[in-house]
């Protein structure tokens, strides 16, 4: 059990980093994009470095970079508020912590589900984005692999925070 959580939790961490990436990709794109078009306004025209697809690489990069930041903040990414847990003793905070956080593995799941069946619909309809031509199927195929990343480690860290509440 505790190598699936180390390597849950590895998988998870190697995603943070991505999602830092994805990032710096949707900050570098809307900055080259606005150079780009101050420079086109600027020559009136005349020198035109403007390029197509800026807006799908900022939203699909920050689809990535949020459905890639979930699965290794599900442990820490809650607010404890000690007006109503102050009172409380730990074993029930600790298993109301579980609840919280394997409501978040339940989530992953019904979004692994939803976007799984969407994959085949896309690939049956062929669809794309807009202006880059990426089929859709491939976008959906990554987000199902993040949710469902978020999925595994939901539970098993709501698992951790159940078996740490019985201590």
């Amino acid at each position: 059990m505790r190598t699936i959580m180390d390597a849950a939790k590895k998988v998870a961490f190697y995603m943070h980093v991505a999602s830092g990436v994805f990032l710096i990709v949707m900050m570098v794109t809307i900055i080259l994009d606005v150079i780009s078009r101050a420079i086109f306004g600027a020559t009136q025209g005349g020198v035109d470095i403007t390029f197509n697809g800026g807006v799908e690489i900022v939203s699909y990069s920050l689809l990535f970079c949020v459905l890639f930041a979930f699965p290794y903040s599900v442990r820490r990414g809650q607010v404890i508020v000690d007006l109503f847990t102050g009172g409380m003793r730990e074993r029930l905070k600790g298993i109301l912590a579980g609840i919280y956080t394997l409501g978040f593995g339940l989530l992953g799941f019904g979004m692994t589900v939803r976007f799984y069946e969407a994959i085949w619909r896309l690939h049956d309809s062929g669809e794309t984005t807009q202006d880059l031509l990426i089929p859709m199927e491939y976008i959906y195929g990554v987000a199902t692999f993040a949710v469902a990343v978020l999925a595994v480690r939901g539970v098993l860290v709501a698992l951790q925070q159940f078996m740490d509440s019985g201590r």
